[in-house]
């Protein structure tokens, strides 16, 4: 099952899943923390970058997966950079949304510019 994306792992899909979780809550935290600062989007990138490499190490320590695999790191990089990217759309949107109410309302993870009177 998902093979072709995950690797195949002697201790079981259910842990190796909840490592993966465990990355993906530090991404969306670290996309938040991101724009909890008003830092820009591509600031993200090398966190990321550095995210997926430690957990792609656990993935390797804990599972026996090949630790030069760059197609597994690169799953895993994107899976972090999607998440984490969420996770800075909305931080900011709610950022946007309270910090410049008069302008802006939040909109999930999106703002909207207030109609003008």
């Amino acid at each position: 099952m998902l093979t072709w994306l995950f690797p195949p792992t002697d201790s079981g899909l259910l842990a190796f899943c909840v490592l993966t979780g465990l990355g993906v809550l530090a991404a969306i935290a670290t996309g938040r923390s991101f724009a909890a600062s008003w830092s820009p989007l591509w600031l993200v990138v090398p966190a990321m970058i550095a995210l997926a490499a430690a957990v792609h190490f656990l993935h390797y320590a804990l599972f026996r997966e090949n630790l030069m695999s760059a197609y597994y790191y690169g799953v895993t990089l994107l899976i972090m950079l999607i998440f984490a990217s969420l996770g800075y759309r909305s931080k900011r949107a709610a950022q946007m949304g309270s910090q410049y109410r008069w302008m802006f309302r939040n909109e999930g993870m999106f703002w909207r510019d207030r109609p003008q009177h």
